[in-house]
């Protein structure tokens, strides 16, 4: 590697180290001034960085008054969990699980801590543990949203679909609004009805009242329109959620992945730049090295800076192998990505991460192993164009002809503008 290259791959691993510590200042104990904050909510909603920062300055000081204010605690932990969602900065993972233990310890057993360590194990891709703790919030207060809204996700990210659609149902009892009817939409497109799905993001950004809340919901329908191959409609709704919010860096990453898929690789390279330096996510940081290496350029400090962040999100306690098995089946090693795709099926045997251990499978070149996971990735109707190339790929490899033909013309129909030579841009942002 070249000085230059080597100069520019230390710069970006010490800004992400930079960004994924740059909370560090926002616990209780250490003097900041008094600030007003939003209020601060259990449902997991779409709020902005900078109202939840205000919020969990706004809980450090009354936290500083009150130290026994257990309600305070819970809350400061929940959005601690919510600001590295945001911010793709696990350094508050630590901090959201003395926060929550702290309540926890001065009023046992109340719902909200429950519900925020629920939150928290999801975060940390720990999903039983999620339901467990989801569960006994939901027995210390039935009403609860927020541990509804654990359940039905960790359900999701289990397989167990048919708990996780009950769980939205009665979420949308409890509050029908953006939370909700969002959850609801995936639900419905996990089931291949895209109709519906549309819809439910319509009954989202109609009860949409923040700038963050809209912008949420048309990237939301950017991103359907997109994984149905219509690039003009969804780069519509990108350019909307970034008028409603214009530091929105999902839908900034919405507009890149338009871009590439309409063949503008260096514009869609600048745009990933520009969100990959604002908020360093695995998946971000794969798609702009993919469009990289299409676009003929080396994506080696992309590479490095996805191992920095591995460390550094492992340290925190998250475990994630479904990145590394979509990863190393597409650019790296299909040993390792065997490895990796066995312990997530392993952990959370859900479609996505059946595809993965598909996927990884073919590429060591294990076909017959490989199809009936691929068959159970594509078992609920999800009409998702990698999910079907990817099978149709096994069944060409095993002479499955007739049977890879229409997998491959179910892929086509899915999405007219999917490219196998870009698969992270196919995949579920």
């Amino acid at each position: 590697m070249k000085t230059s290259a080597k100069a520019r791959l230390a710069a970006g691993v010490l800004a992400l180290a930079a960004a994924l510590t740059a909370g560090a200042a926002l616990i209780p104990g250490e003097r900041t001034p008094p600030v007003a904050g939003a209020p601060l909510q259990l449902v997991e909603t779409p709020v902005s960085a900078v109202s939840l920062a205000g919020a969990i300055q706004a809980l450090t000081t009354r936290l500083r008054r009150l130290p026994g204010d257990h309600q305070a605690w819970a809350q400061l932990g929940s959005a601690y969990v919510q600001q590295a969602r945001l911010s793709a900065d696990p350094s508050f993972y630590p901090k959201a699980e003395q926060a929550l233990a702290r309540s926890a310890a001065l009023s046992p057993g109340n719902f909200a801590a429950l519900t925020g360590q629920a939150a928290l194990a999801a975060g940390r891709h720990d999903f039983t543990e999620a339901v467990r703790l989801a569960k006994l919030s939901q027995a210390a207060n039935p009403y609860g949203q927020g541990a509804q809204a654990v359940l039905a996700d960790a359900y999701t990210q289990l397989g167990r679909y048919g708990e996780a659609t009950r769980a939205i149902d009665r979420l949308m009892e409890l509050h029908p609004g953006v939370a909700s009817f969002t959850r609801a939409s995936y639900d419905a497109e996990l089931r291949g009805d895209r109709t519906a799905a549309r819809r439910m993001l319509e009954h989202a950004l109609a009860d949409a009242v923040s700038p963050a809340d809209i912008a949420y919901c048309r990237h939301y329908l950017g991103e359907l329109a997109l994984r149905s191959g219509d690039l003009p409609g969804a780069t519509e709704q990108y350019r909307l959620a970034l008028q409603a919010a214009p530091d929105f860096a999902p839908a900034l990453a919405g507009t890149a992945r338009a871009a590439a898929l309409d063949g503008r690789l260096d514009e869609a390279a600048g745009r990933y730049a520009a969100v990959v330096g604002r908020l360093p996510l695995a998946q971000y940081v794969i798609e702009y090295g993919e469009v990289l290496s299409a676009a003929g350029k080396d994506p080696a400090e992309q590479w490095a800076l996805l191992r920095a962040q591995r460390e550094l999100m492992k340290a925190a306690g998250v475990g994630d192998d479904l990145t590394w098995a979509e990863f190393e089946a597409d650019h790296g090693s299909a040993a390792r990505a065997v490895d990796h795709a066995e312990a997530e099926y392993a952990r959370n045997p859900n479609v996505v991460a059946a595809d993965a251990l598909a996927w990884a499978l073919h590429r060591d070149g294990r076909d017959r192993q490989a199809l009936p996971y691929a068959r159970k990735a594509t078992a609920t109707g999800w009409r998702n164009a990698l999910l079907h190339h990817h099978r149709a790929e096994i069944e060409r490899s095993l002479g499955l002809s007739a049977e890879s033909k229409k997998s491959a013309a179910r892929a086509r129909d899915a999405d007219p503008a999917f490219s196998p030579d870009l698969p992270a841009l196919a995949r579920f942002s």
